[in-house]
């Protein structure tokens, strides 16, 4: 039943339709009434019925109160104005990307795959149902389910910024979803053993090849692909021998704990070196993965993905993080220097997260537990950043 006050329903469309106080007829006429939008969803002109009363309760004491001042209003243009914004969830995508200033490759592919089953909607027209559609779409992907709760995770976090912004009052449908069999997918990634870092480490070392020598700076540093292919040069310390992980104007870090400043030790020393030459006057260490887009890491890491999966039992670079991870621990390295060394969030507690954390010296000891040893250099030990 149309129940709207001061609306009225003709051929599929809202009108607004406002009887005039018989004081003003004279000047305004008998009613006030034009076209609000159409009632059928799929027509060009659809409004919704809670958009309707909205701009009714608004519209209505402005039209009364230029009544009594005499004031010239112009009904329509004032209805179009009071209409909700319709905002896209690709909208609301760039807003919260720009506020927030985080990598934008995770936040877009979960967006990404959000649309692909239920499109590009105004946000608040998201229900649980699209949230059902999004876990079908992914488990036919055959999507690790740890990668499916990180995509859901994102998308929650675009949906509570969105109806905190657009004083949304509903409940957000990207919270507490639960994934079938969560976890159970869950395979340990394998490590690189030490015979197979000194054979990939010579093998890169006298290819030749840029991309082949970041498997001694990775396997030696703990450091993410990214981290390393977007380094300019001017973040690379030869005569402290030190390497500086910070955020530049085509790549960001993972994290605020990700910038740091590590020792070159051994082979990453030795590889470092070589693609300092290689560089030809570049600004970036890698300037074949730097586009005015961005850093193209994903390019880089297919690359030398292909070499390492052939020649090293299916493992990947990602690996080698997990291997540095595992041989320092294997060396009694103390855990936050662990975690500052691979900028990793710490699990250590609050107290972690207090002071200046290691100095480089301190760290350059520790890596030197664990050091595949390239060729000779000046010692850096009493080196301070």
């Amino acid at each position: 039943m149309h129940t709207i006050t001061n609306t009225v329903i003709r051929n599929d469309s809202y009108y607004y339709n406002l009887s005039i106080p018989h004081e003003h007829v004279s000047t305004y006429g008998t009613a006030v009434r034009f076209k609000l939008g159409d009632v059928s969803d799929g027509r060009p002109n659809y409004i919704k019925p809670e958009d309707v009363e909205q701009i009714v309760k608004r519209l209505t004491p402005l039209i009364m109160g230029s009544f009594r001042t005499g004031s010239k209003l112009d009904y329509r243009a004032a209805a179009k104005s009071l209409k909700p914004k319709v905002t896209l969830l690709s909208d609301m995508l760039k807003e919260y990307l720009a506020i927030r200033d985080i990598s934008e490759r995770p936040v877009g592919l979960a967006v990404d795959a959000l649309v692909a089953v239920a499109g590009d909607r105004e946000i608040s027209d998201y229900t649980r149902e699209d949230v059902r559609a999004f876990l079908v779409y992914m488990q036919q992907r055959e999507v690790k389910t740890a990668t499916v709760r990180r995509r859901l995770n994102s998308l929650s976090a675009i949906f509570n910024y969105s109806y905190a912004e657009l004083d949304i009052d509903k409940r957000n449908p990207f919270t507490r979803v639960i994934i079938p069999k969560e976890g159970k997918d869950v395979s340990k990634r394998g490590v690189f053993t030490t015979e197979q870092l000194v054979e990939g480490y010579g093998l890169a070392l006298t290819s030749g090849s840029t991309v082949k020598l970041l498997m001694p700076i990775l396997g030696e540093t703990g450091c993410r692909l990214a981290e390393i292919v977007g380094l300019r040069v001017e973040d690379v310390d030869l005569k402290n021998e030190v390497l500086h992980i910070r955020p530049n104007s085509h790549r960001r870090l993972k994290t605020a704990g990700s910038e740091r400043s590590l020792p070159l030790v051994g082979h990453a020393l030795d590889a470092v070196r070589l693609v300092m030459a290689k560089a030809n006057g570049s600004d970036w260490l890698f300037p074949q993965y730097i586009k005015e887009d961005g850093c193209y890491a994903t390019h880089a890491s297919n690359a030398l993905n292909k070499w390492l999966k052939r020649d090293f039992s299916d493992l990947t670079a990602h690996s080698l993080r997990h291997t540095v991870r595992d041989r320092l621990r294997a060396s009694e390295v103390p855990l936050e220097a662990i975690d500052q060394l691979g900028g990793w969030s710490s699990v250590g507690g609050v107290g972690s997260r207090y002071g200046q954390g290691y100095s480089v010296v301190h760290l350059r000891q520790y890596m030197d537990r664990i050091a595949i040893q390239g060729r000779k250099t000046e010692s850096s030990s009493n080196t301070t950043v």
